[in-house]
């Protein structure tokens, strides 16, 4: 089908998707949809800006009976900011209806969440650990909902919240249908997979849009300057709408925007040892536009939808390459230029290598008086090294000692293998 109004979908759900601007689906929608609505387990694998969350809240707010009070549908994410966004999007689609949500995500008040699940909700959406609370001290009735979604199973998995998943999901339905999202299914993943969905129908819609569109990837050399003065170095050649400053702990992160907010920059920061309320704040002020610079570790901004992001830095190099690319995608987004900077140490180079063949086309930069300059290729020196090294060795395989020496041999060969020498570098220099 390919407009939302060839579905047949309840009248409150077509106008809903009216006045959302909705026309066509996306292909992970055209694909996945109709999987839900016939209750046919899928993984859905596909990155952000596919239309993922559609994909799964449209059929399963259409199949939602609102006159069974009980719940009906579980959907799961594995960070507070991802659940809200969803559970947002959920409730434009639900307004009007007799359909009731319920949004479970730590941080927030045990006894409130219990109190707002006596209504019944039909659909709640959560991070595993509150929802997995809720149905371990009874408060839950997990076990009517057969409907389990699962998204961003990938960022689950690398923040420990499988295990959640996995004993609330044991108390669903044994006819329990499972639609999983992520944008990787690492192997780690599979057993968990494989233990409650039977045959799924795997849907991969594209691959990654290509590295190199709409983006600069700039490539700094530390040196022997302090890294925290290269960054403010780095600072004064930008000028940002929005840019993310990757460290890999959040301990860096709190100590490098200190260090900025001394330095006079205003800096925001995301990090997981950030209260609830902190959290909430910080996202307010981020939307708000207070910052044009934010501190930011992996997992905490993978987790969170951050409009408008033109730079990214990356302070230090992730251990797992992977959320480079992660890191990176934050910005050049719908069509929009974006610039990725990264500082690197000559200790780093073996990473620097493993990242250029993933495709990052890097080019090698310094900021020198607020102005962008291109600087010598990080291997030059090597390279040249080498390249004498290799002249060196032709010149003296060549000119060999003479069987019958002559008193000032060693002259003329030393001459010799500076002519021969010389000629090699001018040939090196035509290639």
């Amino acid at each position: 089908m390919s407009k939302f109004t060839d579905y047949q979908f309840k009248p409150s759900l077509r106008e809903a998707i009216g006045r959302l601007g909705f026309e066509n689906p996306t292909p992970i929608q055209k694909e996945i949809m109709p999987l839900i609505l016939k209750g046919t387990n899928a993984i859905g694998q596909a990155h952000t800006g596919t239309g993922k969350s559609h994909s799964f809240l449209i059929p399963v707010v259409e199949r939602t009976n609102e006159t069974i009070d009980q719940l009906q549908a579980v959907i799961t994410a594995p960070t507070r900011e991802l659940a809200t966004q969803l559970f947002n999007e959920l409730e434009k689609m639900i307004t009007g209806t007799a359909v009731r949500s319920t949004l479970l995500i730590g941080g927030t008040d045990k006894q409130r969440s219990i109190v707002k699940l006596k209504s019944n909700p039909h659909i709640i959406v959560g991070t595993p650990g509150r929802i997995n609370d809720m149905a371990e001290n009874g408060a839950l009735d997990i076990h009517t909902a057969s409907i389990l979604v699962i998204d961003e199973a990938d960022l689950a998995f690398d923040m420990g919240f499988v295990e959640d998943i996995d004993k609330f999901a044991s108390r669903m339905p044994a006819n329990l249908e499972m639609y999983v999202f992520s944008a990787t299914i690492p192997e780690k993943l599979k057993p968990f997979l494989l233990k409650y969905m039977n045959s799924p129908v795997h849907v991969k819609i594209g691959e990654r849009k290509p590295l190199t569109e709409g983006m600069h990837y700039s490539l700094v050399p530390v040196r022997s300057m302090h890294k925290r003065k290269k960054l403010l170095q780095v600072m004064t050649g930008i000028n940002p709408y929005l840019a993310i400053i990757f460290t890999n702990t959040r301990q860096n992160a709190d100590a490098l925007a200190n260090y900025l907010a001394e330095h006079g920059v205003k800096t925001g920061r995301i990090h997981g040892d950030l209260s609830p309320r902190e959290r909430t704040r910080m996202m307010k002020q981020i939307r708000d536009l207070d910052f044009q610079y934010i501190v930011a570790t992996d997992l905490a901004a993978r987790g969170i939808d951050i409009p408008g992001v033109s730079h990214v830095i990356n302070y230090e190099l992730p251990d797992d390459l992977e959320f480079f690319i992660h890191r990176v995608g934050r910005t050049a987004r719908a069509g929009n230029i974006g610039t990725a900077i990264t500082l690197y140490e000559p200790s780093e180079d073996d990473k620097v290598v493993r990242i250029e063949k993933m495709g990052i086309p890097f080019v090698h930069e310094e900021v020198k008086d607020g102005e962008w300059v291109e600087v010598k290729e990080r291997h030059a020196r090597q390279n040249r090294v080498k390249q004498e090294d290799s002249i060196d060795k032709k010149a003296n395989s060549i000119v060999q000692k003479p069987a019958k020496v002559k008193p000032g041999y060693k002259k003329k060969m030393a001459e010799q293998v500076a002519k021969i020498k010389k000629r090699e570098r001018r040939i090196t220099r035509k290639k």
